[in-house]
């Protein structure tokens, strides 16, 4: 097929959901930072397994936690679930379905609450026939809290899960021309 007669045109920005590297994880206070929660909630959900690191798990005294893109952005989601009054027993249930599912399509999701029970709407539609039904009084876009993930890990320092050395590696990063300066600037700092 000749290109000039169906020419495509490129994005303007990378795909937030793209991850640079699946080997790239997040310790503990990195991840703590990036989803806004305490270190004692970090070490306490990863003990009841309601949120575990999926790179590495802590195996003895000393040893370092890895967590991945995704386990930040369901701490993320957890966090915004508890500060509503979401019950931890209906967010475990939540996060169960939440695990099964792949970065790209929790950006597609809204998660509905009515306080009790959480809803997963992926589609407009769904979430105005939740609202009709009288259901439902906060949402949570989980494709914003992605955006405001990758945001934040930019900043922060990760690693890579195979050993490799490394001085800081974000998970994600946008190749535009604006992140190019502030990576820029920051390294010349």
């Amino acid at each position: 097929m000749d290109e000039r007669l169906h020419p495509e045109q490129g994005t303007l920005f990378a795909d937030p959901t793209q991850i640079a590297d699946e080997l790239i994880g997040y310790r503990g206070p990195t991840a703590c930072s990036a989803a806004g929660i305490t270190y004692r909630q970090l070490d306490y959900w990863a003990r009841t397994s309601l949120v575990v690191p999926t790179i590495r798990s802590a195996s003895g005294s000393g040893s370092q936690r890895l967590y991945s893109f995704k386990d930040i952005l369901v701490l993320k989601i957890v966090k915004r679930l508890l500060d509503t009054g979401v019950s931890l027993q209906n967010i475990r249930a939540a996060v169960d379905a939440l695990r099964a599912r792949g970065v790209e399509d929790l950006a597609r999701i809204t998660l509905l609450s009515d306080g009790t029970t959480v809803y997963e709407c992926t589609s407009a539609e769904e979430v105005v026939d939740l609202l009709r039904g009288g259901q439902g009084v906060f949402g949570i876009a989980v494709s914003g809290a992605l955006r405001e993930l990758v945001g934040s890990l930019a900043q922060l320092p990760g690693e890579r899960a195979d050993g490799a050395t490394i001085d800081e590696v974000p998970a994600v990063h946008s190749d535009d021309e604006l992140a190019q300066r502030r990576r820029q600037r920051t390294a010349s700092a």
